[in-house]
């Protein structure tokens, strides 16, 4: 039986959950964003550190619009403006 929040993740799962490539993914593993283990001469990435790390890049969103120099409605305009609109700019 597994316990909820102990399942590993092999990198290339982890890279299609966030669609992003596998050197990507090692990448965050190498730079400390994301935590990993190897096990049996594999990398496997626990499901925690998956929370983790979602967590993580939910922060750093919040705080480049709220917290930063840009702010969601400004964005939003951004990217629904028409040809015209940003030709106008």
């Amino acid at each position: 039986m597994q316990n909820e929040g102990t399942r590993f993740f092999r990198v290339k799962a982890v890279a299609e959950r966030y669609d992003v490539s596998v050197h990507t993914i090692y990448r965050a593993i190498k730079a400390g964003q994301l935590d990993a283990y190897k096990i049996g001469g594999a990398i496997r990435v626990p499901e925690q550190s998956l929370r983790v790390f979602d967590e993580a890049c939910a922060e750093a969103g919040f705080q480049a619009f709220v917290v930063g120099d840009e702010q969601p409605e400004a964005a939003d305009r951004a990217e629904n403006a028409t040809a015209e609109e940003v030709a106008a700019r």
